[in-house]
């Protein structure tokens, strides 16, 4: 076994490693706290679908929010159960689900195989690729200004792993208060939302939205619409396909979100 999986064994969501630092024209060795990244095999009735690297932590989560998301579910309760299985070189998380949901997630794959070309693996249209809901969100539930500031103030409070180690992104859920009462960490910031929407698909947590600490990409507005979340605030940048997909869903985007200010790309009509 090649040496740098054997940590990967214990599972750990992070290690120590002894480093030299360069400070002041001087070299020290000091011991240095790293994440750890772990390959995650998503397994569906026996067949493994797709193989993630991430954060070996809240993977009952994961497997329920990358479900959801990828549209391989359309509900919690099509997951009828989960089981993490620890091998040599990383985590299985082995789900059984609804037989209708597998029957179609085997067609989906059938669909894959021969295909040539790059971009989205198993598309064959724009609207396939980016797996977006038939609906548009149309919740009339608005948030106040005050309630972004706040949750930004807040935010790194709830990060142990970014304060452990500086490499992790997280994914928050802000009540309209403006108080954070869930958080998810992960190295991967796709990974960080797909274990959130899934801890909030287990639980009725009412009206709020999702503030990431990554920049919205497409994937990023995509996941939140499939959720039906009616807003997504992030501290980076959007790119303009988010922003396009996000005035389609229905969906509150806002980027730039710091201190004192952010940036509102669409549906405004939902911040007071």
């Amino acid at each position: 076994m090649p040496d740098f999986i054997k940590p990967l064994i214990a599972e750990a969501t992070t290690s120590h490693v002894v480093v030299n630092k360069w400070q002041a024209g001087e070299l020290y060795l000091i011991e240095d706290c790293v994440a750890e990244e772990v390959p995650i095999a998503m397994v569906y009735n026996g067949i493994s679908h797709a193989v993630m690297l991430a954060t070996p932590q809240d993977l009952e989560d994961f497997a329920l929010g990358f479900s959801l998301a990828e549209g391989i579910l359309s509900s919690p309760k099509e997951l009828y159960e989960i089981e993490l299985v620890s091998q040599t070189s990383g985590v299985e998380l082995r789900m059984e689900i609804a037989s209708e949901r597998f029957s179609q997630l085997k067609d989906r794959r059938r669909s894959m195989t021969g295909r040539t070309g790059c971009g989205l693996c198993g598309a064959e249209s724009l609207a396939e690729a980016l797996r977006l809901p038939n609906t548009v969100n149309q919740s009339h539930h608005t948030f106040h200004s005050a309630a972004i500031l706040k949750a930004l103030k807040s935010a790194s409070g709830f990060q142990a792993l970014q304060a452990q180690t500086g490499a992790t992104h997280a994914s928050f859920w802000v009540q309209g208060s403006g108080d954070i009462v869930m958080v998810r960490e992960d190295v991967g910031r796709h990974n960080a939302l797909d274990k959130l929407l899934g801890a909030i698909a287990k639980k009725d947590e009412g009206d709020g939205f999702v503030l990431t600490t990554s920049r919205a990409s497409y994937e990023m507005v995509q996941k939140v619409a499939v959720a039906g979340v009616s807003m997504l605030v992030a501290i980076s940048a959007p790119t303009g396909l988010a922003i396009r997909i996000a005035e389609q869903c229905g969906i509150t985007l806002v980027g730039f979100a710091r201190a004192e200010q952010f940036v509102v790309y669409t549906h405004p009509e939902r911040l007071s």
